[in-house]
């Protein structure tokens, strides 16, 4: 028998790698991760510098949860706890949560400026009031005898209500010098409705100027005297002392319209003011 007969006969197994490499594919995930955080860190800081304050702020507030979340535990009372962590006896002192007696946290809430919510809450006010004196909610407060010789309109300062003369009905008595007494009224009415709100009042009056000058009268004192009258029924009607911000007597110096002489700018101007002033 031949020596080859007898050798023990080995056979090899070689092991597949299905995937290749060293490494298999596992880098390629790797990879991908890193090009897609790149693309992501790339579009951020494009958004940086091609957005302005207010547009990252919007951006911000689009990804923000829309109902906010207390940073800290508010806990309920009662049996069950079933208070709100945001009512107005649990709400968290962290900056978040609305109040109406917590109007700095409300704003805050809104995202929006505290001076333009101010503003904003002002103007809804002044609009209010403008509304109940015209009449466009329905009734009006003025009577049949005034809603001729008034006049609003809202400006910069506030709420202006013009209270004028009219050809032959002058707003003051030309003996007694005595404000009509449908003037006197409105005075009343007016206050009423200023206490609604906590805005200061401003009281100035105007006349007319005369084709002759008076010898004993002074226009600026006439207008003094007028304005005065006017606050003293205000006050009168409830309107509390401290809200008049001034009261002022312009005698003819600011005509209204032309001419100067026209009874159009024998006025009374009562100025319900904006909260900045």
């Amino acid at each position: 028998m031949a020596d080859n007969d007898l050798r023990p006969i080995i056979i090899k197994k070689k092991k597949v790698i299905a995937g290749g490499g060293h490494h298999g594919g596992a880098w390629k995930v790797a990879y991908a991760d890193f090009v897609t955080a790149m693309m992501a860190f790339f579009m951020l800081m494009w958004l940086l510098n091609a957005t302005t304050e207010s547009q990252r702020k919007g951006l911000a507030d689009y990804f923000s949860p829309t109902i906010p979340v207390a940073r800290i535990s508010g806990g309920g009372d009662g049996a069950f706890g079933g208070d709100s962590p945001f009512s107005e006896e649990v709400l968290s002192q962290d900056g978040t949560g609305a109040t109406s007696l917590r109007p700095t946290e409300g704003r805050q809430a809104l995202g929006l400026e505290g001076s333009e919510h101010d503003a904003e809450e002002d103007a809804a006010n002044l609009a209010e009031i403008e509304g109940s004196l015209t009449g466009d909610g329905g009734d009006s407060i003025l009577s049949d005898l005034a809603r001729p010789h008034i006049e609003t309109r809202l400006t910069d300062e506030g709420l202006v209500i013009e209270i004028y003369s009219r050809p032959g009905q002058p707003i003051f008595d030309s003996d007694t010098g005595m404000p009509q007494p449908w003037l006197a009224d409105l005075a009343v009415s007016m206050a009423n409705l200023f206490g609604t709100v906590t805005n200061g009042v401003a009281v100035e009056a105007h006349i007319a100027a005369e084709p002759l000058v008076r010898a004993t009268e002074s226009g600026w004192q006439r207008t003094t005297e007028r304005a005065q009258l006017i606050r003293a029924l205000l006050e009168g009607g409830g309107l509390d002392a401290q809200r008049i911000a001034r009261v002022t007597g312009h005698s003819d110096r600011e005509p209204l319209i032309d001419p100067p002489i026209s009874p159009r700018n024998d006025r009374i101007e009562v100025i319900l003011l904006r909260a900045r002033y």
